[in-house]
């Protein structure tokens, strides 16, 4: 595997489209954020797909949010920052925070998946995942495990979860034990600053820190099949830690929904194809 990481710096546009100055240096395993998207762009074996709103919903302006899944028409959100951090039950259609836990203010809640009635929230360096019944939010157990927590997933068999790293972790859901773990690569380059994760119909789709893109990566190779440029969306952001952070999927509907930290709006969204001829 080559490894290089390459530094994106826009120098001009000629009718729109950007010009970027690449530096190339050995011994990094991955890209940086500013050149991610490029770089992928440049693979055509892959899907490049656009973000296209559907519909758009309402979402507190203030949550950090860290996490989101949906169930039985509504959304369940971790939210993070150390003294703020939350799960919160949400009414997709109104907004409306039906029922927020409070989580203690040692920990920073980071990603939230679902195992049949048992709600899993990761902490972000205290290695704690926080267990509670989905139909209360009673908090009902307190697991450790060895590794940052970042986004975690459920696959049916297996939680997938990320560091920050460019590895996905696959964990026994009873007891965060590891069965194995997946290097992400596209290329032969390494994806690294994985996030907020979601299985979705055999893949798993990540954000990326610090970027507008999601990754769609082969669940048995870890290689990236796609990715979905959320870019179009035009949701402002004040900071620089504004970005798309939360992705959730209605496997019944097949509706995909997507959000950020500090986002007034959770869009539904379609995946617009791009290829060479658009």
């Amino acid at each position: 595997m080559s490894y290089f990481t390459a530094l994106g710096k826009t120098i001009g546009s000629i009718w729109g489209v950007a010009l970027y100055l690449f530096f190339a240096s050995a011994g990094a395993s991955s890209l940086s954020h500013d050149s991610l998207a490029l770089y992928l762009a440049q693979n055509k074996q892959i899907s490049h797909y656009l973000a296209r709103a559907v519909a758009t919903y309402p979402h507190d302006p203030q949550a950090f949010t860290e996490g989101l899944i949906y169930k039985n028409g509504f959304l369940y959100e971790s939210t993070g920052l150390y003294g703020e951090s939350s799960l919160r039950k949400i009414d997709l259609t109104t907004g409306e925070i039906v029922h927020l836990v409070r989580v203690e203010d040692r920990y920073f809640a980071e990603g939230l998946t679902l195992v049949d009635s048992v709600l899993i929230q990761l902490t972000w360096k205290s290695k704690a995942a926080l267990l509670y019944q989905v139909d209360t939010l009673q908090l009902e157990k307190i697991l450790y495990y060895p590794y940052e927590g970042w986004g975690i997933t459920y696959d049916g068999s297996h939680l997938i979860v990320s560091d920050g790293s460019h590895l996905l972790r696959f964990l026994n859901p009873g007891d965060f034990s590891l069965i194995r773990e997946l290097p992400v690569s596209s290329g032969g380059v390494s994806i690294d600053q994985l996030n907020e994760l979601e299985y979705i119909n055999g893949r798993i789709y990540a954000n990326v820190w610090h970027s507008d893109v999601i990754v769609i990566v082969d669940s048995h190779s870890g290689e990236v099949a796609g990715w979905i440029d959320l870019a179009p969306l035009e949701e402002k952001r004040t900071t620089r830690e504004d970005v798309p952070n939360g992705i959730a999927y209605d496997a019944e509907e097949d509706r995909l929904f997507v959000t950020g930290k500090r986002w007034s709006c959770i869009y539904e969204i379609q995946l617009v194809e791009v290829n060479e001829y658009n």
